[in-house]
C-alpha cells in the first residue's frame, strides 16, 4: 500500500533537489574524493540533499531515509526513502548536463514509488507500482524491438583497481558492440531514463548502489521492460543498516532483447 500524499511529496522533493542543483550548475565547485578519484562529492550534492531532507521531513509520516551522502536515518518505519541527491556528480562537476536527482520509496525491501528528475530538461520520470511509467505526465514505454542490431545500448564503466575486472568489462563491451547498433553512455540516471522511454534499448552497469537503481528498477518495469542483475536474476534489495551500501549489478532493458543480452553477457 502506498501511503497517502507520498507521490506529491516525492515529486516536490525531486523538483526541489533539481532546483538547488541548477543553482550550482556551471559554477566553480569544491570537490572532495570519497572512496576513489572516480567517486566524488561536491557542495551541490550536499545542498541538494539538505533541500530534499527538508521536504521529506515535512511529511506527515516519519519514514526512514537512506541517502548516498547522509547514510542511514532510522525512524523505525516500514517505509524508507532512498535518495541520490545528485546522480552523475563527475558529469556535473565537469559542467556536463548529464545529471539528476533520484528518489524511491520502499515498503520493506520493495520499491513502490520511484522518480528520476533531469533538471536541465525539466523532465520528471515517475511511477507508482502498478500504474505504468510516466514522463511529465505522458505515458512512456520501453522499446518494442526484438532486434539488438536496431538498438543503442548503454554500458556504464569506470576503471577498477582490480585489473581482472577491468579486462572482463572491456571484453564484454567488445562482445556487445558486435551485436548492438552502438554503445553509448552518460554513466548516470539518463541512461536508465532513456531506456524507460525507448530511446535506448538497454542500460547495463556492474557497479551501482541502491540509490542509483531503485527508482529505475520500478520505472523500467512499469514501462514494460525487464530489470535483473548481470546474471539475469531478480535483484534482491537489502536496506538493512549493514548492507544498504553493497554493490549491485543491473541489466535494464526492453523486454524483447533482455534474454539476448543476458546470453551475450554470460557466455
Amino acid at each position: 500500500m502506498i501511503p497517502e500524499k507520498s507521490r506529491k511529496i516525492l515529486e516536490m522533493a525531486l523538483k526541489k533537489g533539481g532546483e538547488v542543483l541548477m543553482g550550482y550548475h556551471g559554477k566553480s565547485l569544491e570537490t572532495s574524493v570519497k572512496e576513489s578519484i572516480r567517486s566524488v562529492v561536491t557542495d551541490a550534492d550536499l545542498a541538494s540533499e539538505r533541500a530534499i531532507f527538508e521536504v521529506l521531513s515535512a511529511s506527515p509520516q516519519s519514514f526512514s531515509i537512506i541517502s548516498e551522502e547522509a547514510g542511514y536515518v532510522d525512524n523505525g518505519s516500514g517505509y524508507t526513502w532512498v535518495v541520490d541527491p545528485l546522480d552523475g556528480t563527475s558529469n556535473f562537476a565537469a559542467g556536463l548536463p548529464w545529471f539528476g536527482v533520484i528518489i524511491a520509496l520502499f515498503e520493506r525491501n520493495l520499491p513502490v514509488l520511484g522518480g528520476m528528475y533531469l533538471p536541465v530538461e525539466n523532465q520528471l520520470y515517475f511511477t507508482a507500482s502498478g500504474t505504468g511509467a510516466w514522463k511529465n505526465n505522458q505515458a512512456i514505454r520501453c522499446s518494442g524491438s526484438e532486434n539488438l542490431s536496431e538498438l543503442l545500448v548503454s554500458y556504464s564503466f569506470d576503471f577498477s583497481n582490480d585489473p581482472g575486472k577491468t579486462r572482463s568489462e572491456m571484453k564484454l563491451m567488445e562482445k556487445l558492440s558486435k551485436k548492438v547498433r552502438n554503445i553509448r553512455s552518460t554513466n548516470s540516471l539518463i541512461d536508465l531514463c532513456f531506456t524507460a522511454d525507448g530511446r535506448l534499448g538497454a542500460a547495463i552497469n556492474q557497479t551501482t548502489k541502491i540509490w542509483d537503481i531503485a527508482a529505475a528498477w520500478l520505472v523500467v518495469r512499469e514501462a514494460g521492460g525487464i530489470v535483473t542483475d548481470i546474471e539475469g536474476r531478480e535483484i534482491q534489495f537489502d536496506l538493512s543498516r549493514g548492507s544498504f551500501g553493497r554493490n549491485y549489478t543491473i541489466v535494464a532493458s526492453a523486454a524483447g532483447v533482455h534474454s539476448q543480452l543476458c546470453h551475450i553477457i554470460n557466455h
